[in-house]
């Protein structure tokens, strides 16, 4: 403390301690482009996992053609 004191910085109170807090807490609301990016990968995901199970349920042909 008395090295603050002789740079001229003073203690930070129990108040501004809370306000610092509440103010690291907040995050930035996700904005509307980040919002319908994040449906879209999430669609895309649900989309790319039904095929694969659809694909997956197919009987598999060999594959007799020789070089």
């Amino acid at each position: 403390m008395i090295r603050d004191r002789a740079f001229g910085r003073h203690g930070s109170t129990a108040a501004a301690r809370e306000a610092n807090k509440m103010f690291r807490k907040a995050e930035a609301a996700p904005s509307e482009h980040a919002k319908v990016d994040k449906a879209f990968q999430a669609n895309r995901e649900r989309l790319k996992a039904e095929r694969l199970a659809r694909e997956s349920k197919l009987p598999v042909k060999p594959n007799n053609k020789t070089r």
